[in-house]
């Protein structure tokens, strides 16, 4: 039979599908029963008519239905995720490889020409000493 964790958890689904299936049921009367599994079953017999075995039945359905629903969405969850942490994984190794190349063409230039390399460097420190000179002067 279906839980009553599932029957407080989807009480509003649950709810409008008996009041779908079973018209005559009253909606302050049905909030009575709110939770207590044994009084809903008890209550739709009396108001109804219809034997218990197939109001359990009718409530089992709507309990697998819904445990089917969670499981395809933790699926399609999953799927997401997995999904996204293959895309981010193959973004890393792009961004490996990219740092690589770079570093290898760099590793060839000072090789290559080392004079070019160290001028460079030496440019390259002194344009960032001025501006960190400029940005980290005291106001006066």
């Amino acid at each position: 039979m279906i839980s009553q964790q599932t029957l407080r958890g989807s009480w509003n689904e649950i709810a409008g599908k008996l009041r779908s299936k079973w018209g005559e049921l009253i909606d302050d009367e049905l909030e009575r029963h709110h939770g207590n599994l044994q009084e809903l079953v008890g209550y739709i017999q009396r108001k109804t008519g219809v034997a218990r075995d197939q109001i359990e039945r009718f409530l089992n359905d709507l309990g697998s239905e819904g445990s089917g629903a969670m499981g395809r969405a933790a699926g399609a969850v999953q799927d997401m995720a997995s999904r996204a942490a293959g895309t981010a994984r193959q973004g890393a190794q792009s961004l490996a490889r990219g740092a690589q190349s770079s570093y290898a063409a760099a590793e060839r230039m000072v090789h290559e020409r080392p004079a070019t390399s160290v001028a460079a460097a030496f440019g390259a420190g002194l344009i960032t000493g001025v501006v960190l000179a400029i940005l980290l002067r005291p106001e006066r």
